[in-house]
């Protein structure tokens, strides 16, 4: 599961990482939680457009969109075939940029110590994401665009602290990604896989990061 993660590269590392047609105005986020609103990346005929859209994917189909509470992660290995993500995976793929996630380790002591994980080059990277537009039944409510994040099984380095970790996308595997004509379950399932170790560092932080309402610098401080 990946419960939390962080975005605090500038708008144009974003340009620059994620090709896009506009430079957007972002404020740097430290600690991104379920429920709020965070950026996405998705194709469409004038290019890839970064829109912000609610982390807890609500499928078409709810009839409430509090489910979408229990949506922010999609397992790689099911994601194709689950009601809740199988029309998105199909149609609806989407980039999730980050330059940082989280993960907590459970302690003999019961308690469970917070770790930030992220690039060597502390570069921004592309997390493989769904999205999805749900319309409530009263017409003058706006439709509710929300993303979820999928996760596969953690590499080397993640596993020292958890069992599962985000699929990160190079940049090889984006266009195929985001592409909405391509429709091979096989190819597009061959692109889930657990990102390389030896690209990437771990290290601990304060459970300062535990309250979602925390979202600043400290987050990410090394204790």
């Amino acid at each position: 599961m990946c419960g939390r993660y962080t975005l605090t590269a500038s708008g144009d590392a974003l340009v620059e990482e994620f090709d896009l047609n506009e430079e957007p105005e972002l404020d740097a986020r430290y600690n991104i939680a379920p429920t709020q609103e965070a950026a996405i990346v998705r194709a469409t005929p004038a290019g890839r457009e970064l829109a912000q859209l609610r982390w807890g994917l609500v499928p078409s189909w709810a009839k409430d969109p509090s489910i979408g509470n229990r949506m922010i992660n999609a397992r790689a290995e099911t994601v194709a075939e689950k009601p809740s993500f199988r029309a998105a995976f199909k149609r609806r793929r989407c980039l999730v940029p980050a330059d940082g996630f989280y993960e907590w380790q459970k302690q003999p002591d019961g308690t469970k110590q917070p770790f930030h994980l992220r690039l060597k080059n502390h570069r921004p990277f592309a997390i493989a994401g769904l999205w999805e537009r749900w319309r409530s039944e009263d017409p003058q409510e706006p439709p509710l665009e929300s993303f979820t994040l999928i996760t596969t099984a953690a590499n080397a380095l993640a596993e020292q602290v958890h069992n599962r970790m985000p699929v990160i996308l190079g940049r090889e595997q984006r266009d195929l990604w985001l592409n909405p004509k391509q429709t091979d379950r096989a190819r597009l399932e061959a692109l889930l896989q657990p990102y390389d170790p030896d690209a990437m560092e771990i290290y601990p932080v304060s459970r300062f990061v535990n309250r979602p309402q925390n979202d600043s610098p400290r987050c990410i401080e090394a204790v």
